[in-house]
């Protein structure tokens, strides 16, 4: 299992690891699909996760998951973790895993590395929380 911090954008289901469900956006329609935005976070870092279909109902606030092969890549101009067509989640437990919201890996702008065009680096923080789901005052 791979710490959220560690992840770095790739067009490549590879990406193994374990977060909890912070916050979750209302669903959405786009095109025939349901789709939904969730924060989720580890001990480690927070992210945005991209819910498709099903799963926009099958998850729910406090549960842990587990992702199996899944993408940390940009979709519709916005950087988010996702099981994509090959990945795949589950449920394996509930509200008992600690976390961090900052840094929100999301909300970093990720650019190719110049000593290897295939990879990303860290270029900059835009926000060092999650802009779609502020924290609460």
């Amino acid at each position: 299992m791979i710490p959220l911090k560690d992840m770095v954008p790739a067009a490549a289901n590879n990406i193994n690891t374990r977060f909890i469900i912070l916050d979750k956006g209302k669903t959405t329609l786009e095109g025939e699909s349901k789709a939904c935005l969730a924060l989720v976070a580890d001990e480690t870092a927070a992210v945005h996760f991209q819910f498709w279909g099903e799963e926009c109902d099958a998850f729910e606030l406090g549960d842990i998951v587990c992702l199996v092969n899944g993408i940390f890549s940009y979709n519709r101009h916005n950087l988010v973790l996702r099981a994509g067509r090959r990945g795949k989640i589950e449920k394996v437990g509930e509200f008992t895993m600690a976390y961090v919201e900052t840094p929100n890996f999301s909300e970093i702008r990720w650019v190719p590395d110049p000593n290897n065009s295939i990879k990303y680096v860290q270029e900059s923080v835009l926000s060092p929380y999650s802009r779609i789901f502020p924290p609460l005052p």
